[in-house]
């Protein structure tokens, strides 16, 4: 996931492969912006660990637009990783 938009990838694609979000920042309709991991953002949906603190997934949407998922790694960098296929 390069960051660039993705239209074949929808909310409910991503919902139902990944789950629900244990938290979400911004909205599809806030036009602030934000960026992590050199993605332009303004909705993230984050994925915490059995632990209840440990981030260990994001997703970044730009309104509608699926910009990708990363995977967070301990020391806070993220890498891309593909949208699992179930």
């Amino acid at each position: 996931m390069s960051g660039a938009p993705d239209a074949k990838i929808h909310r409910d694609l991503v919902w139902k492969r990944l789950g629900a979000p244990t938290d979400q920042v911004g909205s599809v309709n806030d036009p602030r912006t934000h960026d992590d991991y050199g993605v332009n953002w303004n909705e993230k949906w984050i994925y915490r660990g059995p632990d209840g603190k440990t981030v260990e997934r994001v997703v970044l949407w730009n309104r509608y637009d699926f910009l990708g998922v990363f995977h967070v790694k301990p020391d806070g960098s993220a890498a891309p990783e593909p949208l699992p296929e179930h």
